[in-house]
């Protein structure tokens, strides 16, 4: 277990063990921080979702005060749940927990997950697979009908560099707001 201090608070790093003890107990609540397109494809069993894209910190007091339970973050990898976490300590709360590496480390812990065949592929599959068909239509349309077509391929490729340095994907957001994504 790691913990941070902070000046308002405490956020406390728990492995994927500490949380199947607190889990098999009926110690916690754990929240799915991630798109609802990744928590219907695969979740931790008994995981509530409240997407950090939609995070509101009254209905994360109220299920706190509901369920009585320490709350517990996690999402693919740590780094949402971490930006969560701050965001809860920000607004008061005096301790908050997250899974230390997210689902990931969950898994390779060995421990189960949820799976749904029905769900939606994943934003970043989707985001593949447009941009992929963006750039092979710009290319194949520049060679056979005119060369100006050649700029939506370009136009890709600069959008798929920025999101590499800013860390945000504009097409991916857009995706994400699609229905079947919901």
């Amino acid at each position: 277990m790691n913990m941070t201090t902070d000046q308002m608070g405490v956020i406390q790093e728990i492995n994927a063990a500490t949380l199947q003890n607190w889990l098999n107990e009926n110690q916690v609540t754990l929240l799915d921080i991630r798109e609802p397109g990744e928590y219907a494809g695969e979740k931790i069993a008994g995981a509530k979702l409240v997407a950090l894209s939609k995070f509101n910190l009254r209905d994360i007091r109220l299920l706190e005060e509901q369920n009585q339970k320490q709350i517990v973050l996690y999402c693919q990898s740590g780094n949402r749940s971490g930006i969560a976490a701050n965001k809860l300590l920000n607004a008061g709360f005096d301790q908050v927990i997250h899974l230390q590496g997210g689902l990931n480390n969950w898994k390779q812990a060995g421990y189960p997950t949820e799976i749904s065949r029905n769900a939606p592929i994943s934003i970043m599959r989707q985001v593949q697979i447009v941009a992929g068909t963006l750039v092979f239509t710009g290319t194949i349309l520049g060679v056979l009908v005119s060369p100006w077509f050649l700029i939506l391929s370009g136009f890709v490729g600069a959008g798929l560099i920025f999101s590499g340095v800013s860390g945000t994907c504009a097409m991916g957001m857009l995706l994400a707001k699609l229905p079947y994504n919901q």
